[in-house]
């Protein structure tokens, strides 16, 4: 690893909790049903946990039974990035934060309409103003 990566987790690791740290800077996952946004039915916007770039609005936000928050949209498909994750032998979309690069959930081609989408996110990464 490179000096300066070192200092980036050092600086993510002072910032993040220890659980925020192991999914957006390690891309973990939190155990399904345990994230404290995952019933959370009031009005406002889910922000990056780490730079607070606006991610997703509690309006896209639905019930998909997974045990994630999941959301159908996000605020502007400009604030999120996604990737390619194969990294557990299985081909994904990773979704990740434009604005800071850490690790969100990933999404999915099962979800409501209009858009068809399930983004799965973990609640540890994320932060909520309503």
């Amino acid at each position: 690893m490179k000096t300066e990566d070192y200092e980036k987790n050092d600086k993510w690791k002072k910032k993040l909790t220890p659980m925020q740290f192991h999914i957006m800077r390690k891309r973990g996952t939190e155990p399904a049903f345990t994230g404290k946004y995952l019933n959370n039915k009031k009005k406002g916007i889910y922000l990056c946990a780490g730079c607070g770039n606006e991610l997703f609005d509690s309006d896209k936000k639905y019930d998909s039974g997974t045990g994630w928050p999941s959301f159908w949209a996000p605020v502007a498909n400009n604030n999120i990035e996604t990737k390619v994750d194969s990294i557990l032998g299985m081909k994904r979309t990773e979704v990740l934060c434009r604005k800071c690069s850490s690790h969100l959930g990933h999404v999915f081609d099962d979800g409501p309409q209009p858009t068809g989408k399930r983004f799965c996110i973990n609640s540890a990464a994320l932060k909520f103003r309503g």
